[in-house]
Order: C-alpha cells, then structure tokens, then sequence
C-alpha cells in the first residue's frame, strides 16, 4: 500500500501513523485505504511509514519469542514518534499492546517503551468513536448486515459498541443480529493451519448461523476472519458478501466484497 505521506488537516492535529498490517497489505488494500480515508476526515494528519513490517504475531503464537521481540523492537522504533498508533485489526492491535512487554520481558527497558507505546495505540473503530468522537459523513447503503466480533478485539481491546455506533450512522444500512457473535470463527491465526479440520468445524457453524441472520452483508474489523468465513460462504454457494466495517463507513461498499477482487 503506498500513499502520501502529508495531508492538509491543521498542524494542532493529532498525528497518526497508520499501521497497515500484512493482511490488509498483502490481500486487502482498500482496507487500508478505507482507513486513511476515515482518519483523515477524522481531522488527524495521517502517515504510513514505509518501515513497518509484520507485528510479529504469527511467531508469537508459534512460541518464537526471540523473533518476535525483535519485530517488536522494530514496530516501537518506526511508530513511537506519533501522537497514536492506528491499525484496522484488532488481532494485531491486540498483539502490540497485550503482548509485546511480555515478549521483551528480558529487557526491561524495551518493554516500558512497549508499554508507553501500546497506551497510544488504538483499533481504528474505536480510536474513531473512544478518541475521536467520530461520525461519519453522508454515507449512504441500502443493504442489511451482520457483525462478527473477532476475538482480539472484543477480548482484549474492548472494541463492540464503537463499530455498531459508527455503522448506525450509515443510511439504509439495518443491523441484523447475529447469532454467536462473539464466538470464534476459526481462523485463530496459525490455529487454522495447525488445526485445520476443527477450524473448518468451527467457521463451518459460523457461516450456518451467517446465513441464519438473514443479512446481505458479513461486516466485521479484522481481515483474517473476514478472509476465512466469506471464502467458506463463497465454497457453500452463499450470496452473502463480506466487507471490512471501514470499506462500508468510506462508501467502498459497492465494490467487489472479500474474495471477487478476481
């Protein structure tokens, strides 16, 4: 993803970088420029720093803790010099702020700066609606949808209210509710590659509730969920479309969802 680095909004504004994340890089794009866009008008001066690499997550998860910290010390290094830290990913969100002081538990003082840092970095809904107080312009989309809350963030971010608030904001678009919201839906990371059959169990039972709701649109705040339960409802023959809650909030709701940018 490559964008200006300068925007016009007043020096007095916040100044975010915008952490991008590997998903929305590598296989989403618009994601992240959904999330410029809202920061932005937003009033915050946004940048992208080209240095940003993975959070290190997936080491994380795999026990690889030496490789972890050092991704970690790379995330500080390239982000610490913002006013706050934005990414649209809970998980990865989560995993900068819950995670990193305990994978640089040995070096105490990395981990402070950890801790300093994690205190300004936020999941983009709810550094919109907590920080912000954000409400998104005349965005209009007649459809109906349903939200899946991603563990990360409902579990260690808090983040349920702020994207229902911001979503309600939208014309024509009506909430409906989904059942098991906030059970997993199998992705889990590398879970779902080291434990692929009980993963297809799981997101398996998300999607029969999906198709349950009634609702035209999967919405949710993480790319790797969203990746994993719209490529099974695609392989069940669902018309059911998946989109990342900042694509519907920046008016790319009439795009290819996840999985028809072929």
């Amino acid at each position: 993803m490559t964008t200006p680095q300068s925007t016009s909004a007043p020096p007095s504004s916040p100044r975010v970088g915008l952490f991008v994340t590997c998903l929305v890089d590598a296989m989403r794009p618009s994601v992240g420029f959904a999330a410029l866009k809202l920061l932005r008008d937003a009033g915050c001066r946004v940048e992208v720093p080209e240095a940003q690499t993975c959070c290190g997550q997936p080491a994380f998860n795999s026990g690889d803790t030496a490789d972890t910290a050092v991704l970690a010390r790379r995330f500080i290094e390239t982000f610490e010099g913002y006013d706050y830290v934005v990414g649209p990913s809970g998980s990865c969100v989560g995993m900068t702020r819950a995670h990193y002081p305990e994978a640089l538990a040995d070096d105490p003082a990395w981990a402070e700066r950890a801790r300093r840092l994690g205190e300004r970095t936020y999941e983009l809904m709810s550094f919109l609606v907590d920080v912000m107080h954000f409400t998104p312009g005349d965005v209009k989309l007649d459809a109906s949808f349903t939200y899946h809350d991603s563990c990360s963030g409902l579990r260690e971010l808090g983040v349920f209210a702020q994207p229902r608030t911001l979503l309600d904001k939208v014309s024509g678009l009506t909430l409906k509710p989904l059942e098991g919201n906030d059970v997993c839906c199998g992705f889990g990371g590398t879970f779902c590659v080291k434990y692929s059959s009980i993963s297809n169990a799981v997101v398996t039972e998300k999607t029969a509730a999906i198709e349950r709701s009634g609702a035209q649109l999967l919405l949710g705040g993480d790319l790797g969920c969203l990746m994993n339960m719209s490529g099974k409802l695609k392989r069940q023959g669902s018309k059911v479309r998946a989109f990342h809650a900042a694509e519907i909030l920046a008016g790319m709701g009439k795009g290819p969802a996840i999985g028809e940018e072929d």
